[in-house]
């Protein structure tokens, strides 16, 4: 998959699956656009001198986002890895949890389609969401009800921006993993089978491609990436 002279921007870009991606990326040739909130995330991510590294506040601020697409006249593809998990039955998860979910998840992976479509608007391009197992079947949300929802949500905006944008050349897919083999998952869940689970490299290979020129058909898909799990 060539990427050359190609830009990406990939949110969550500093975390375990987006260094997966960005890393992939980077050996493709692609220019990467990676956000990040704490200063920490950008001192330990190991592509930082070879991506263009963009502070932000949230990217379920408006201001935020907009900055981060500035400049983009080129942009090929955008990723969307950015989102954060809680769980908690219904009963247990107040109006600000619920809020919570939906910004990090949600609203940030809507407010990022609705920067890239703007910038690639009459060029054509690529854009792959990261929605969940949970976002698929339901009932596997039982207990983390607000994180199901927002990922749901995932899923959904992905399939209709899919058809809202075929015409313009922009293929928009998504991504669902399950449990994913990342060292903060082996340490929540120690007695796990970790060979079951997908690796965050084989994800990242998924999404690569889906965002890639070689991807020429592939649209509206919530592809479910749950390895042997």
């Amino acid at each position: 998959m060539d990427f050359k002279d190609r830009t990406v921007v990939v949110t969550g870009g500093t975390g375990a699956l987006g260094t997966a991606v960005v890393g992939g990326l980077i050996e493709a040739g692609a220019r990467c656009r990676v956000p990040y909130v704490h200063d920490s995330e950008a001192q330990r991510f190991p592509y930082r001198d070879q991506a263009d590294m963009v502070p932000v506040k949230s990217l379920a601020d408006d201001a935020d986002v907009t900055r981060l697409y500035a400049d983009l006249s080129k942009l090929w593809a955008s990723i969307h890895i950015a989102g954060g998990f809680a769980a908690g039955a219904v009963a247990a998860t107040d109006k600000a949890a619920l809020v919570a979910m939906l910004d990090s998840n949600l609203v940030s992976c809507f407010l990022c389609c609705r920067a890239a479509v703007k910038v690639m608007a009459g060029k054509g391009g690529r854009i792959v969401n990261v929605a969940s197992r949970q976002a698929l079947e339901w009932r596997s949300g039982a207990g983390l009800s607000a994180y199901t929802v927002s990922k749901a949500g995932v899923a959904a905006l992905t399939t209709t921006l899919a058809e809202e944008v075929a015409k313009d050349g922009i293929l928009v897919n998504a991504v669902a993993p399950s449990i994913m083999d990342t060292p903060a998952n082996r340490a929540a869940m120690p007695k796990a089978d970790f060979s079951a689970w997908p690796k965050v490299e084989e994800v990242a290979a998924t999404i690569v491609f889906l965002a890639s020129p070689d991807n020429r058909v592939t649209r509206g898909g919530i592809i479910p990436v749950y390895g042997k799990s």
